[in-house]
């Protein structure tokens, strides 16, 4: 039997944006006003895992009461901010036509967004795949100097 592995996060050298985007189907059935958020989602996220200079670094999926969400890892505020504000871009299109479509089919889907600045955080991962933080940091084993929450919290405290 495999021992049981624990893991954390490697440390990063400053802060980490965490930024939460979801959906929620008012009306399920005006697939025409939802549908097309799903696929738009799923063109930025192939356009910023092809290109890392945008500053995402790591993605997780969820379903939540209403609908879909995603929690995205950026490098900083400014490139979640370059990206979301870049004409060239998948995002600026697709909001625009979200915001057409949401004229169209009032009410049939919403969307939400938050945006965390997180300068202190600490993460453990029980016997997991590299995941969450950890998967865009990278893992490193779990020890003695960082056994702990506590621990960790003041490391990255340190770390920046």
């Amino acid at each position: 039997m495999a021992p049981y592995t624990r893991t954390t996060n490697e440390p990063t050298d400053g802060p980490v944006v965490v930024f939460l985007i979801g959906m929620r189907f008012n009306r399920p059935w005006k697939v025409r006003a939802w549908l097309p958020v799903v696929s738009a989602m799923s063109g930025m996220l192939r356009e910023l895992e092809r290109d890392p200079a945008h500053g995402l670094l790591g993605t997780r999926p969820g379903i939540g009461p209403g609908g879909p969400f995603l929690v995205q890892y950026w490098r900083d505020r400014e490139s979640l901010y370059a990206y979301a504000s870049d004409t060239a871009a998948t995002h600026r299109p697709a909001w625009a036509a979200f915001n057409r479509r949401a004229r169209r089919y009032p009410g049939a889907v919403g969307i939400w967004h938050e945006t965390f600045v997180a300068g202190e955080f600490e993460t453990i991962y029980g016997d997991m795949p590299p995941s969450g933080l950890a998967k865009a940091l990278g893992v490193r084993e779990i020890d003695a100097a960082n056994d702990g929450g506590r621990r960790r919290l003041d490391a990255s405290r340190h770390a920046a």
